[in-house]
């Protein structure tokens, strides 16, 4: 998928749907700390931005990454989503993107960066936590 230069994505068609079943029409994206952006439903952000602000003390600069570059965006009638410049700039975004389903939310990943994120993630150890998973 593709970064309009007025820096929207269109929701593909799938997620769009979905989240209309659910009635949401809000996002909130902020900083993922690998490199890409955190897309979340509105219901999901509230959720996730409950369980960040319990974090203790010393997660604070974490705390700060997650909640103060959070913004909320609407899904337009077009279905587009306006990233701001300023996430667009920590994500490295400029024209060609990944919008990763994650369950509760999405990732919203440089197609270079993901392709690269995820070759070394393949040539990487297999963490304990999934070495006794099933397929």
């Amino acid at each position: 998928m593709t970064l309009d230069g007025k820096g929207r994505i269109a929701m593909p068609a799938r997620h769009r749907e979905l989240l209309a079943a659910m009635g949401v029409h809000q996002l909130t994206l902020t900083k993922h700390p690998e490199g890409s952006l955190l897309v979340f439903p509105r219901p999901a952000w509230e959720n996730f931005r409950d369980k960040v602000a319990a974090l203790p003390m010393d997660s604070s600069g974490w705390k700060r990454i997650f909640l103060g570059n959070a913004m909320d965006v609407d899904i337009d009638a077009s279905s587009r989503v306006l990233i701001a410049p300023e996430l667009r700039a920590s994500a490295g975004l400029v024209r060609d993107v990944m919008l990763l389903g994650m369950g509760s939310h999405f990732e919203l990943w440089d197609a270079e960066r993901h392709a690269a994120h995820e070759a070394a993630v393949m040539k990487s150890a297999m963490p304990d936590s999934l070495k006794n998973f099933s397929f």
